[in-house]
């Protein structure tokens, strides 16, 4: 990976559009820092397009898209898309994404409690409409790493998908991701919302969980603390900040608010 401070000014000036994830990418250590938020609003007002693309459930999402400085928000792994249009919030459903996820997600669960006892869904699990959040470190104790990868092993066993996040184990039923989510957005509403061509976005984010955005995006950036997990990726990003969680996302931001995108 090489370091951000070393990226290619020349190639950075052909992106017009910015994808984030939030959980300690955005955040850091569970909070939305004063600067991390005015990094959004700077790369607004340098002219970017903003979409975050998150495991955060569909509850923060219709939040994120009527609040924040973004442009549109995918949430759940890639399950749907959320934005606003002429006032009003929108969504889209990504293909293969199953109709009533809940029977099956139900039945995941009580596969993941009869092997796991003490496992605990994620405090916004009330909030999903796709997946199972698993947590394993946001308001729990920190499970060991080897549990971790025996319940992605498990919820894999059941057929479903699992990534591991920062916080969460997430697994759900449907053959998306957050890059087929992303380019659903793209593909269905780009051109009424004024998105983009795939080519031209960066992506920075922090854990396993944004490895088919590491792996698709040309312009592709980690912040420090995915170090943590670099024996787990197989495709790890371009570029790494120096610095972790929020402070390295206002990194990014303050080089890329530096640039002028090219005219959309």
């Amino acid at each position: 990976m090489t370091p951000w401070g070393d990226a290619s000014i020349a190639e950075l000036s052909k992106v017009k559009g910015i994808c984030l994830d939030i959980d300690e990418t955005l955040s850091t250590r569970g909070k939305l820092t004063a600067d991390a938020y005015a990094a959004l609003w700077q790369l607004k007002a340098a002219g970017y397009l903003v979409v975050p693309i998150t495991g955060r459930p569909a509850g923060w999402c219709d939040l994120i898209a009527r609040f924040w400085p973004v442009d549109a928000v995918v949430g759940e792994n890639g399950a749907f898309s959320f934005f606003m249009k002429g006032g009003k919030r929108e969504r889209i459903t990504t293909p293969n994404a199953p109709e009533s996820p809940k029977g099956s997600i139900e039945e995941l669960g009580r596969a993941v409690h009869r092997e796991f006892p003490h496992a605990r869904w994620a405090s916004d699990q009330a909030y999903r409409e796709y997946d199972l959040a698993i947590d394993f470190c946001e308001d729990v104790p920190a499970w060991p790493r080897v549990d971790v990868d025996r319940l992605v092993a498990l919820c894999e066993r059941e057929g479903a998908h699992a990534k591991v996040s920062s916080i969460h184990v997430n697994a759900w039923f449907g053959d998306y991701d957050k890059f087929s989510g992303f380019t659903h957005l793209l593909d269905s509403v780009g051109p009424a919302l004024g998105l983009p061509s795939a080519g031209e976005w960066l992506f920075i984010g922090d854990s396993p969980n944004d490895e088919p955005l590491f792996k698709r995006f040309e312009h592709s950036v980690g912040v420090a603390n995915l170090k943590a997990f670099a024996d787990r990726l197989k495709h790890p990003p371009r570029y790494l900040t120096s610095l972790e969680s929020g402070a390295g996302f206002c990194e990014m931001a303050s080089k890329m608010a530096g640039l002028r995108p090219v005219a959309r």
